[in-house]
């Protein structure tokens, strides 16, 4: 039986209400270059060919820098039959399933699309987690492969990383004042310069709190998937309690891949939630908490 995954009006307001000052925040930042008469096509056909790379062979990238390895149904049945019935569910193409040889707990999904997605997990989440949890895990890792949220945040970044490269790349490309510009010309210079700073601190903030929002609809989507929030709740516990069990040099080598983890790679003492991709385990365990009620309500 195929569950829909509804939608939490208060969440998708906030989303859109962080994607809408996104755009803003774009036009702005295009309104600035016209009006300073730059050209920038170049660096832009540039960065578009960096990020369609990173969109088209993202899962490759991913899964190759994490030293994942795909497997067969026949090397791994459970792992495989517990994402089949998932992505049944989810009405979602079955992704293919890799495994990650690490001792720590997490996992990710990758890929621009359904169609071709990749749900990984680490053997450290495999040995820790119960079944039930781990189907939870996975759960949530649909959800995100469903939103297709690979795809949202690589177009919510175009911008910020073009705003990005202007600021990294500024002083190299000879843009100070010497020159022989004229006053004119300098003064344009500066305005790209500060605005590239501005669309580039704000779009960091702002990317981040829309990632958060996006990991609050995934653990949505694998309550209502599983039917069990408190499931998905143990396992974040589970997964935040080992992390500080992790050497730090394996956490740092996971850094990285932040984004994509169920759980940030990070001690919990140095997670600061506005500069985080994911919001604390405390408000994520008081959402599903807050879901669990809701459901046994409906019941």
């Amino acid at each position: 039986m195929r569950r829909q995954l509804g939608g939490d009006a208060g969440l998708t307001a906030r989303m859109f209400l962080t994607m809408f000052l996104l755009a803003a925040l774009y036009l702005f930042f295009l309104a600035v270059l016209w009006q300073a008469g730059v050209s920038y096509t170049g660096m832009i056909v540039f960065v578009a060919i960096m990020l369609g790379v990173q969109y088209y062979f993202s899962d490759r990238m991913v899964l190759w820098s994490m030293g994942a390895k795909e497997v067969s149904p026949r090397e791994a049945p459970e792992l495989h039959a517990l994402v089949e019935r998932l992505a049944a569910l989810a009405d979602l193409p079955k992704p293919r399933v890799a495994i990650v040889p690490t001792p720590m707990p997490n996992a990710f999904a990758t890929g621009r699309n359904p169609a071709n997605a990749v749900v990984a997990v680490t053997t450290g989440i495999m040995e820790r987690l119960t079944p039930s949890e781990l189907e939870a895990v996975l759960g949530h890792e649909l959800t995100h492969v469903k939103n297709r949220d690979m795809t949202v945040l690589t177009l919510a970044s175009f911008f910020a990383t073009v705003a990005s490269f202007i600021v990294q790349n500024f002083f190299f490309w000879g843009g100070g004042f010497g020159g022989g510009r004229d006053r004119d010309e300098r003064n344009n210079v500066m305005l790209v310069y500060l605005a590239s700073l501005v669309v580039w601190l704000v779009s960091y903030f702002l990317i981040r709190a829309l990632s958060r929002y996006r990991e609050f609809a995934a653990d949505r989507g694998s309550a209502i998937l599983t039917g069990s929030p408190g499931q998905l709740a143990s396992a974040l516990v589970k997964i935040s309690g080992s992390m500080a069990r992790i050497p730090n040099r394996d956490l740092r080598q996971a850094e990285a891949f932040n984004a994509f983890f169920i759980i940030p790679a990070l001690n919990s003492n140095s997670l600061m939630e506005l500069f985080s991709t994911h919001p604390s385990l405390e408000r994520r365990l008081a959402y599903l908490r807050k879901l669990e009620q809701e459901m046994e309500e409906r019941r």
